[in-house]
């Protein structure tokens, strides 16, 4: 069986209050579509194809890295008008499921039950029951087996006493679909194509329709505007909360916790609130991580320790490594072994040695530092002349000076010491003291400036 995927992606979604599309709108980081675009591709589907109207060209934009086709909607005539767009490319032996880009949280597990349940020309229908079930279509059932959909504004007071409801997400041969789809006509008050009528062709036609019951409504809950959307976001989050929970990860507060990508945590590691991870993370086991970090495209070894408000991005961090309070480490660093550093410290695209230490108010970039350096408070590599980057390379051993300016390309000796106060535009020998001051001197009788 081969498996054809349609998302539908068309609305305009203007209870959001945006200028974007809707289906752009993100969830844990990324559109709320390319939660249903990864799904589908979780399925195996062998097609995709993503159907398009409101704000296409920026979603086209957005959304370039799907390996999907694109199907024009170019006038918003329903449901059924929508699938019509894409259906007639898909071949005649495939099942078709039909997404929507609005329901981000659908599990691959749940559609997978769906289209099995697909053969020959019955219809796959996933339902939900509602507590409150206002305004949705119910399933009418007569001996078990589905007889129609009535919607809310049609239904009678029996009828509306049902909780079980149409999602619109279904699965069926392609070739019947399009049977139907050139069967179903616009007779209704809002003038409309639905999809919905497919189940009472296929009933008339004498075909089954099996449903599938999801067991949590928000699998199948769409976003229609930014209130549902914070309150999925707050669902998705605590998923992964409760995961990391189960994997032996501590939490000190599974509703503070925001996961934009991929984390894996060991275990034995703890996350304080309020921290954000982004893109691909990786954190090894017993991993200490302060509260308010935010650390993005990452490797952390185990047994780090990661003080409060620090800022991690695209780095690697050996094991015993400690870092923070108020740390930014930038992209292309990498800290080595029980190196540490400290409060108001920003590194870029450096190498910090086993067992070197920069520990307060300095900035390092295109560094390479070796072992058992010092860094004092207030260093700078001078890394930047206005046009091109230079490399600092400080040699094992060495000890830098608190406020020295280091003015690349520039190379401190092994066990060199930089004296306090020091600017370094030469390279300096093994070994050696180097340091560059004028002479001290004082004025007497100088008058500060006073405030007119």
């Amino acid at each position: 069986m081969n498996l054809s995927v349609i998302i539908l992606a068309a609305g305009a979604g203007t209870r959001m209050r945006s200028l974007k599309p809707k289906v752009l709108h993100e969830l844990a980081g990324i559109p709320m579509v390319e939660h249903v675009y990864n799904t589908a591709k979780a399925l195996g589907a062998k097609q995709v194809q993503v159907v398009y109207g409101h704000g296409g060209d920026l979603l086209k934009q957005r959304c370039q890295h799907f390996e999907v086709e694109w199907a024009l909607q170019a006038e918003q005539l329903g449901t059924a008008h929508a699938v019509q767009q894409a259906s007639t490319n898909v071949d005649g032996d495939d099942v078709v499921l039909i997404l929507y880009g609005d329901v981000p949280l659908t599990k691959a597990e749940t559609l997978e039950t769906l289209v099995s349940n697909v053969s020959a020309n019955n219809v796959s229908l996933l339902t939900v029951e509602l507590d409150d079930p206002t305004g949705y279509g119910r399933i009418v059932r007569e001996d078990g087996r589905v007889v129609s959909i009535v919607e809310h504004k049609d239904a009678s007071d029996e009828i509306r006493s049902i909780k079980e409801v149409n999602t619109g997400i279904l699965a069926v041969n392609a070739a019947y679909l399009n049977d139907c789809l050139n069967k179903i006509d616009n007779d209704n008050a809002q003038g409309e194509y639905y999809l919905t009528d497919i189940i009472a062709l296929a009933v008339n036609d004498g075909n089954e329709v099996i449903t599938t019951q999801v067991d949590h409504s928000y699998e199948v809950e769409g976003i229609n505007d930014r209130k549902q959307l914070a309150r999925l976001e707050r669902i998705y989050q605590r998923g992964i909360a409760e995961s990391l929970l189960i994997d032996g990860v501590g939490l000190a507060d599974p509703e503070r916790l925001d996961v934009r990508g991929q984390l894996s945590v060991g275990n034995d590691s703890f996350i304080d609130i309020n921290c954000v991870f982004e893109g691909e993370v990786n954190l090894g086991t017993g991993v200490m991580i302060g509260p308010g970090c935010m650390i993005k495209n990452s490797t952390i070894a185990s047994d780090c320790i990661i003080k409060p408000y620090s800022v991690i991005e695209n780095a690697v961090i050996d094991k015993q490594t400690e870092v923070g309070p108020f740390a930014r480490i930038r992209p292309g660093t990498h800290l080595k072994e029980n190196s540490r550093v400290g409060n108001f410290v920003e590194i870029k695209n450096t190498e910090l040695g086993i067992n070197s230490k920069a520990s307060h108010l300095s900035y390092l970039g295109d560094s390479e530092i070796g072992r058992n350096v010092n860094i004092g408070a207030g260093t700078i590599t001078c890394n930047y002349d206005g046009a091109n980057k230079f490399k600092t390379i400080i040699k094992d051993g060495a000890f830098i000076g608190s406020d020295t300016q280091l003015v690349a390309p520039v190379t401190v000796g092994e066990n060199a010491t930089i004296a306090a106060g020091s600017t370094i535009t030469k390279d300096t020998e093994d070994d050696t003291l180097t340091l560059s001051r004028t002479a001290q001197k004082s004025i007497k009788g100088w008058v500060r400036p006073k405030k007119k």
